[in-house]
């Protein structure tokens, strides 16, 4: 009994030892192999090369990436006394040789006894895609998407096998949706049967977008699939038209949002004073230099609150403009009332001077206001890319908008606003101090055009000429939508917005703007109160 039980340890201690053995010497042997290729790449020409690295990928070694990585790199060199390939690294005078395949330090050399291997941008591209291949399968989200993506730019036949078996094991949707696409393009140029081909055809229209289109066109098929690939290029055109349509309402909204932020306290001045308010560009601008100050401040003292940069700059720029809003119409506009042109003309002057005085605080050149992190990247939906800039942005429109909407129905300085709107006389034999409520109204008109600066300088340049930009499209907006008349101004923010959005595709920028304004003037021969008119005594006669 002692005898079996030894004799079938040593048997299963045999077995083992063959199995190790096995392991070991293919193991080597797979080392010989990889190192017997890399060091063909020393006495190979570009062809030769590209044979070359096609065959490291077939092996499905990743021990073989840093050595592609370092010929990518122009790390890979060649040793003139036995022609064996090494990753060198510059050591002072001399050179630290790394075994391409092994990774262990294999000593130094003088620079004079290497010779780099050269390598070309066809060679690059080949280079990729075998790391693409090779690094499919690593645990890393983020390595194997850029692997994914680096297959699909460079496909080829070769990578086939090795994309249908990283397919067969990704759980990822993203990664998966890039490996189809990339093994359909693969199996166009393979000698699959065709009803493959077809299947990768459908593939790649379903992927769609405007890469696929380019894949379709580029790639090269038997006569007998072009219907195919025309069929799928002509479905992806027709889906690729309606998001087009969803892409400017999208931009629309973003830009009724900004056209609503730079409009909505002008709409409250003109409205109530009845003023037109050519420095209400400038208030923006300051609400911008406002928020580039307190970035400044916080960057060199508290670093760490960067990302609540926004929210302390929004109070500060509120304030700093609604201030200057108020000395600008308790110093000069108050002695204006009742000459428009004068009016205009005084407050352009203020305009210039402001805009001068920044210039000489702070420079005519662009000043850097950073996004933070809850407004920095972007996120898909279909075929269409949304930043979060601009999606805070539209919210952060709707929140003033919201919060003006309830100050002027629910609170007492609401209600004294919109009786000086509708009858001035009669507010001010009601008791209403209708030069107060004009001061305050100037300066709350001010303080949201700072606001508005906040949001604009995550988008656009902050610059001594960023008011500018806006103010004619401003003033537009308040007439479109109605004087004084806050959904008006929403309405005709966003509908302006749209319109330029659909009509730049066809007419470009320029000329886009030239036929919003021949539009508006049109509609204001009908509607000479805009889309929505205020009702009062005063405003009737």
């Amino acid at each position: 009994m002692i005898d079996k039980f030894a004799y079938r340890i040593a048997l299963a201690l045999v077995a083992g030892f063959c199995l190790m053995l096995v392991l070991t010497t293919t193991v080597l042997r797979a080392q010989e192999d990889a190192h017997s290729l890399i060091n063909g790449l020393g006495s190979a020409n570009f062809q030769q090369a590209d044979e070359i690295v096609k065959n490291l990928a077939k092996t499905g070694d990743p021990k073989v990436v840093p050595a592609l990585q370092a010929f990518s790199d122009g790390d890979l060199y060649i040793r003139k006394s036995d022609n064996q390939v090494f990753i060198a690294k510059s050591s002072g005078d001399a050179m630290g040789l790394i075994d391409p395949v092994t990774g262990q330090a294999a000593g130094e050399e003088a620079k004079g006894n290497l010779t780099k291997i050269k390598i070309n941008n066809t060679l690059r591209r080949s280079v990729r895609a075998a790391l693409g291949g090779l690094t499919l399968m690593s645990p890393d989200r983020g390595v194997r998407l850029e692997a994914a993506q680096s297959v699909l730019k460079s496909p080829s036949p070769d990578s086939l096998e090795v994309l249908e078996a990283a397919l067969q094991n990704e759980k990822d949707g993203e990664i998966r949706g890039v490996l189809e696409k990339a093994r359909a393009v693969a199996v166009l140029g393979s000698d699959r049967p065709l009803e493959q081909k077809k299947a990768a055809i459908e593939t790649i229209k379903t992927e769609g977008g405007r890469d696929a289109i380019g894949i379709l066109s580029s790639v090269s098929v038997d006569d007998s699939l072009k219907p195919d690939v025309a069929a799928a290029i002509a479905g992806i055109q027709d889906q690729l038209q309606i998001w087009d349509v969803v892409q400017n309402v999208w931009y629309g909204l973003s830009l009724g949002s900004v056209l609503l932020l730079a409009a909505i306290g002008l709409a409250i001045t003109f409205g109530v004073m009845g003023i037109i308010n050519m420095a209400h560009g400038e208030m923006v601008m300051l609400g911008a230099y406002s928020t580039f100050m307190v970035q400044s401040v916080i960057r060199t003292s508290y670093p760490e609150l960067f990302d609540w940069s926004l929210a302390i700059a929004l109070p500060v720029a509120f304030v700093v403009t609604g201030a200057v809003g108020l000395v600008i119409e308790r110093g000069v506009i108050r002695f204006l009332y009742g000459r428009p042109l004068e009016t205009l003309l005084a407050t352009w002057g203020i305009s210039l001077i402001l805009q001068q005085a920044v210039r000489s605080i702070f420079g005519p050149t662009n000043q850097e206001v950073g996004n933070p992190s809850w407004m920095s990247g972007s996120f898909d939906i279909g075929y269409l890319s949304f930043t979060w800039n601009r999606l805070w942005i539209i919210v952060f429109a709707l929140a003033v908008f919201v919060t003006l909407l309830l100050l002027l129905k629910r609170s007492a300085f609401g209600l004294q606003m919109r009786a000086v709107t509708q009858n001035r006389r009669m507010a001010s034999s009601m008791g209403i101090r209708t030069p107060w409520v004009d001061a305050f109204t100037f300066a709350l008109g001010s303080g949201i055009a700072g606001m508005a600066g906040v949001a604009l300088s995550q988008i656009d340049n902050v610059s001594p000429n960023l008011g500018q930009s806006y103010i004619i499209d401003s003033f537009m907006v308040v007439v479109f939508g109605g004087v004084g008349n806050l959904w008006g101004t929403l309405v005709g923010a966003f509908s302006l917005g749209i319109l330029n959005k659909f009509l730049e595709p066809y007419a470009g920028a320029v000329l886009g703007k030239i036929l919003v304004l021949v539009l508006i003037i049109l509609f204001i021969q009908k509607r000479p109160r805009g889309l929505f008119a205020l009702k009062g005594r005063a405003v009737e006669a």
